[in-house]
C-alpha cells in the first residue's frame, strides 16, 4: 500500500517541477533530488511491505518512508500558500515572461525555508537508507523464509481440489440449468469456453464443482480435469498438473514428464486430447494471458469439448477465447441467504426467536455473499446468545479474525491492483455503508485528488473512467444502476468496504468521523489526510480535532440547519491545503457562505482547492469574487443552486466542470478546459462566444423559469463549433408546463453534423421535421430522446437508419393549435440494428397503426408503447419483451423539476 502513496507523491513532485517551475526557482534541484530518491525507494518498498507482517523492523522502515512521502507533499503545498495571490494569478495566467517571483523579502525567506525543509527530507531519506543497511533489512526482504512459508500456506488454502464436493449447495439452481445447457449443447460442436465471473467469495468455484460432478456431465465427456490457477504460477508446472489431472497417460509416461520442456508438455497434452471429448476446469484465473498461453495445447476436436474458467475479472471472462459464453454470477437472494445461514449456524437444531431476529440482521449485512454467510454461520454456531450481539456490533472484524480464507481472498484482489487502482479503491472507504455513489461525481473526485496522471492523448476524466471500469471488471465495486446506457451509480460491498477502511487507516489515508460508532475524536484523526464526516454534531465539533493538513473534507450529514457563522472559521483557517471540499445537501451553508454579511473573501484562501461541491436550494446572486484566487479549481458543483457567475469566472482557466442553475451573463468564453456545463438558460447560452470552448463534452441548455420565453427558433450554429461534444440536452419548454406548447422551435439539425463525437442527444420542443439523412449527420449517435410535436411525416424511416442507436425515447405531442390527426408509424426489416430499449409515448396524438417488419430491432430487450394503438402489427417476439427498468429510463432526469426541468428525482452524491 505504501508503494501507492510513494508513487502518488512522486507524481505530485513531478507535476510541481513542470507546473510550478517559476515559483520553485533555486530549489528546483533539491526537489528533483527528493523525487529521484523517492523513486528509488519505490522500487523495493512493495516487496518490503509484503514482508512486514512478521517483522517489526520492516514495518517501521515502511512507516518511515510513508511519513517522509507525506511530508514532502506538505512542504510544497505549504510553500505555495506563501506566494502572494497577485503573483499567483499572474503565474496561472502566464501573462508575464520570465517573471521573478522572489524579488521581495517575504518570498526570499519562503524560498530559503522550503530549501531547508527539502534538505531535511533528503537527510531523513538518507538515514532511512542507512538504517536499511545497518539492520540488514535488505537481506531480510530478499530472504524472508517466513513470508515464503506463509505464502505457501495461503496458496494451499486457496487451492481447491475437484474431489472436495459440497453436498447440495444452497442457490445456483437457475445458474446450473443455464450452464448445463451450454455444456451439453449438441448444436455447438466447436470448443467453447464458459467463463463464470464475480466477486471473490461469491461461489464461482462451488458452482463449477456442481457442474463438474454432475452425472450428465460425466457421461458426456470422455476425460475431465480440474486445476486451480494461482496469480504467480509457473507455466511448466501448470501444464504438468493439467496432464496429471486428466489421467490419460500411463504411469511410465508420467514419470518422464518432470524433465520435459514447456513445448514438449504442450505437445503431449495436445496429442493426449486429440479426438476425445474433454472438459477442463481452470479455477481462479487472474489474467487474460493465462488461457491464451494454454489454449494452443487444447485441440478443437469439433466434438463438443468444453473449458470452464472461473475468475473475478470481467475482462478475463469476456476475452478468454474466440468462442466464449460469459456468465455473471449473482448474489444470493434473501431467502437463499437465510437458508444457507441456518444450515451453518443452527445445524438442524431449533432456533430461538431472539436469535432469529439477530441472525436476520447479520445475514442482511452480508448482502448475499455466500462466503461471508458461511463464515458467519460457522462462527455463531459456537456462540452464546449474548455473544451473538457482540458479533453483530462488529460483524466484519469478527469474520476476518475467524477466517483466514476471507482475509486472504480479499488481500489477493487488493494486492493485484496497480498504484492508481489502489488509491481509487481506498478512496471508496470514505463513503458511508450501503451508500449509492454517483459515478460522474466519483470520477471528478478521482481527478481532483490527483490519483490520475496527465495523458497526452486522453483527458484525465477518461483515464479515471477506465480506472473505475477496471474496479468493476475486477468485481471490487458493483454497478448499481445504469441510466441511458451508462453506469450511473455504484456501491461497494460492506466486506470490501471494511477491507478498504482497514488498509486506508494503516496508511493514514482516511478517517471517518461517525459519532454513532465513535463518540469521541481519536488520535488517529489528527494525522489522517482525508476526513469523511457522518456526524450530526453541531458547530463542526469534529473539525477542531482533524488534521490541519487534510486534503479532503467530505460531509455526509443530512442535517442542513446545524451550520453557524462561527463554524466556517475552521474551514478557512485550519484547512488551507484542502483539495476537495464537499459539503453535500446544505442550502443553509451555501447561503451563509455567499451572503454579503460573511467574510467570503476567505474562500479565496483555499488556493489548492480542486473540487468545491455545495448542493443546496438557494439563490446566489453575489458570488464571491475571491473565487478568482482558486486558480486550480477544476470542479464547481453548485447543484440546485441558482447562480449568477461573477465576471472573474472567465479567468479560472483550469475549470473543467461547472454545474448549477446558471442565470444572466455567462462569463465562460475563455474556459478552454471546460468539459461539463449544466444547466444554462437558453437566452444566456445564445450570447456566449463558443469559439474557445474546444473541450466541452457535456452541455445542458434549458428554457425559462416560469416566464414565457416568447417566440424563438433555436439554432444549433453555436453548438457546431463544439467539435468534442458528446452529450447535448436542449429543453425549450418554458418551465411552467410539461408539454412544449410554446412557439419555441428547433431549427435544422444540420449544424450538428460538425459534432461527430456526439453520442447522446435529448431535445424537448417543437420540431417541424426530422432530416432524412440523420444517419449521415449523426453517425455515432447511441442515445436519442425526442419530446416533440409529432412531425407530419413518419419519423421512423429517418431514425431506423441510425446504425449505432441503442436507446430511443420518443414522446410525441399534438400542438395545441393543430386539429386532431390520425398518425401511422412503421419500421422496416433491418431497421434499428442495435436498438436495445425503445420507449414510445403519445399524448393526444392518434397513433392508429404501428407496423414493424419481422427482422427489425433484433437486439431489443426493453419496450414500452401505448396500450391503445388499434392496429398494432409487430412480431410476436416483441410482444414478450419486458418494460425497461425505471432507472434505465429515468424520465425525471430530463423533465422533472419546475425551474430547469433537468434534475434526477434521485440525486446522489
Amino acid at each position: 500500500m505504501v508503494d501507492a502513496v510513494v508513487s502518488f507523491v512522486v507524481q505530485r513532485l513531478g507535476d510541481y517541477l513542470i507546473q510550478e517551475a517559476k515559483t520553485l526557482g533555486g530549489v528546483r534541484d533539491e526537489v528533483e533530488s527528493l523525487k529521484k530518491e523517492l523513486e528509488w525507494m519505490q522500487c523495493f518498498v512493495k516487496d518490503a511491505e509484503a514482508k512486514q507482517a512478521g517483522n517489526d523492523l520492516i514495518r517501521q522502515w515502511v512507516s518511515d518512508i510513508r511519513d517522509i512521502a507525506y511530508d514532502a507533499e506538505d512542504v510544497l503545498d505549504k510553500y505555495m500558500l506563501s506566494v502572494t495571490p497577485k503573483k499567483r494569478q499572474r503565474l496561472f495566467a502566464y501573462s508575464i515572461k520570465d517573471l521573478n517571483l522572489f524579488s521581495k523579502g517575504k518570498e526570499k525567506v519562503s524560498l530559503y525555508s522550503i530549501g531547508k525543509e527539502i534538505e531535511t527530507l533528503n537527510k531523513r531519506l538518507g538515514e532511512v537508507s542507512r538504517r536499511c543497511e545497518s539492520y540488514g533489512l535488505q537481506n531480510i526482504i530478499d530472504k524472508s523464509e517466513a513470508e515464503k512459508h506463509e505464502l505457501h500456506i495461503l496458496k494451499q488454502l486457496r487451492r481447491v481440489s475437484s474431489f472436495d464436493v459440497e453436498e447440495n449447495p444452497v442457490g445456483f439452481e437457475d445458474d446450473t440449468d443455464v450452464l448445463l445447457s451450454k455444456l451439453l449443447a449438441g448444436d455447438e460442436p466447436r470448443r467453447l469456453v464458459i467463463s463464470i465471473y464475480g466477486m471473490g467469495g461469491l461461489g464461482k468455484t462451488t458452482l463449477a464443482k456442481k457442474l463438474y460432478h454432475s452425472s450428465v456431465v460425466k457421461n458426456k465427456f470422455e476425460c475431465c480435469a480440474w486445476v486451480s490457477v494461482s496469480q504467480d504460477y509457473q507455466f511448466q508446472y501448470l501444464l504438468l498438473r493439467i496432464i496429471k489431472s486428466f489421467n490419460i497417460i500411463s504411469s511410465a509416461e508420467e514419470g518422464g514428464l518432470e524433465n520435459k520442456s514447456e513445448e514438449d508438455l504442450e505437445r503431449c497434452l495436445y496429442k493426449s486430447l486429440q479426438g476425445k471429448t474433454y472438459l477442463m476446469v481452470l479455477d481462479n484465473v487472474w489474467r487474460k494471458v493465462d488461457w491464451e498461453n494454454l489454449r494452443r495445447a487444447f485441440p478443437d476436436n469439433k466434438n463438443g469439448s468444453r473449458v470452464i474458467i472461473t475468475t473475478r475479472n470481467r475482462e478475463v471472462a469476456e476475452r478468454s477465447d474466440e468462442k466464449t459464453y460469459v456468465h455473471k454470477l449473482r448474489f444470493l437472494r434473501g431467502d437463499e441467504s437465510w437458508l444457507l445461514f441456518c444450515e451453518k449456524a443452527f445445524r438442524g437444531t431449533n432456533r430461538e426467536k431472539g436469535l432469529e431476529k439477530l441472525g436476520r440482521e447479520m445475514v442482511e449485512k452480508c448482502d448475499g455473499l455466500p462466503l461471508a454467510i458461511v463464515v458467519l454461520g460457522g462462527l455463531l454456531s459456537t456462540k452464546t446468545p449474548q455473544e451473538w450481539r457482540v458479533v453483530r456490533d462488529h460483524i466484519w472484524r469478527h469474520l476476518r479474525n475467524d477466517s483466514v480464507h476471507i482475509s486472504y481472498l480479499l488481500d489477493l484482489s487488493f494486492n493485484d491492483l496497480s498504484h492508481q487502482l489502489k488509491l481509487c479503491f481506498l478512496y471508496l472507504s470514505l463513503f458511508p455503508e450501503d451508500f449509492e455513489i454517483n459515478v460522474e461525481k466519483l470520477i471528478r473526485l478521482f481527478v481532483a485528488e490527483g490519483f490520475v496522471p496527465q495523458s497526452e492523448d486522453r483527458t484525465m476524466e477518461e483515464v479515471a473512467k477506465d480506472n473505475f471500469d477496471e474496479l468493476i471488471n475486477r468485481s471490487l465495486i458493483q454497478a448499481e444502476e445504469r441510466c441511458w446506457g451508462r453506469v450511473s451509480t455504484c456501491r461497494i460491498h460492506d466486506l470490501l468496504r471494511d477491507l478498504a477502511i482497514q488498509k486506508a487507516k494503516e496508511l493514514n489515508f482516511i478517517h471517518i468521523c461517525d459519532e454513532a460508532k465513535n463518540p469521541t475524536p481519536s488520535s488517529v484523526q489528527s494525522s489522517c489526510r482525508r476526513q469523511a464526516i457522518y456526524s450530526e454534531t453541531p458547530s463542526f465539533f469534529w473539525l477542531h480535532h482533524s488534521n490541519s493538513l487534510s486534503r479532503s473534507l467530505l460531509f455526509f450529514n443530512e442535517n442542513v440547519t446545524l451550520f453557524e457563522e462561527r463554524d466556517l472559521a475552521p474551514l478557512f483557517k485550519r484547512f488551507l491545503l484542502l483539495r476537495v471540499l464537499e459539503i453535500g445537501e446544505s442550502g443553509y451553508f451555501s447561503r451563509m457562505l455567499f451572503d454579503n454579511h460573511l467574510p467570503n473573501k476567505k474562500l479565496g484562501k483555499l488556493i489548492h482547492l480542486k473540487y468545491l461541491g455545495i448542493r443546496g436550494t438557494t439563490f446566489i446572486r453575489d458570488f464571491p469574487s475571491s473565487i478568482f484566487n482558486l486558480q486550480g479549481l477544476q470542479t464547481l458543483d453548485l447543484s440546485r443552486c441558482i447562480v449568477q457567475l461573477p465576471p472573474e469566472t472567465n479567468m479560472m482557466r483550469e475549470l473543467r466542470h461547472l454545474i448549477g442553475k446558471f442565470i444572466g451573463t455567462l462569463p465562460i468564453e475563455n474556459l478552454t478546459n471546460l468539459q461539463t456545463l449544466k444547466y444554462v438558460r437558453c437566452k444566456s447560452w445564445i450570447r456566449v462566444n463558443t469559439a474557445k470552448l474546444v473541450n466541452l463534452r457535456e452541455l445542458h441548455i434549458v428554457g425559462g423559469d416560469g416566464q414565457s420565453m416568447g417566440e424563438m427558433e433555436f439554432s444549433f450554429e453555436s453548438i457546431a463549433k463544439l467539435k468534442n461534444l458528446q452529450f447535448l440536452s436542449v429543453n425549450l419548454s418554458d418551465g411552467t408546463v410539461v408539454l412544449p406548447q410554446s412557439s419555441n422551435t428547433f431549427a435544422s439539425l444540420q449544424p450538428l453534423s460538425h459534432c461527430q463525437r456526439l453520442v447522446d442527444l435529448r431535445l424537448t420542443g417543437r420540431m417541424k421535421t426530422l432530416p432524412k439523412d440523420m444517419h449521415v449527420l449523426l453517425p455515432n449517435l447511441e442515445c436519442l430522446s425526442l419530446k416533440v410535436v409529432l412531425p407530419e411525416e413518419n419519423p421512423m424511416p429517418a431514425l431506423e437508419m441510425l446504425s449505432n442507436l441503442t436507446i430511443l425515447d420518443l414522446n410525441f405531442y399534438r400542438d395545441s393549435g393543430d386539429p386532431y390527426h390520425e398518425k401511422k408509424l412503421s419500421c422496416r426489416a433491418e431497421g434499428f440494428p442495435l436498438l436495445e430499449i425503445l420507449l414510445l409515448d403519445a399524448v393526444e396524438v392518434g397513433i392508429v397503426e404501428w407496423q414493424v417488419e419481422e427482422r427489425a430491432m433484433p437486439m431489443l430487450r426493453g419496450l414500452k408503447i401505448p396500450s391503445d394503438i388499434p392496429n398494432l402489427n409487430i412480431p410476436e417476439r416483441l410482444r414478450s419483451i419486458p418494460l425497461p427498468a425505471v432507472w434505465e429510463f429515468d424520465e425525471s432526469f430530463l423533465f422533472g423539476g419546475r425551474f430547469f426541468g433537468v434534475y434526477n428525482s434521485r440525486d446522489y452524491m
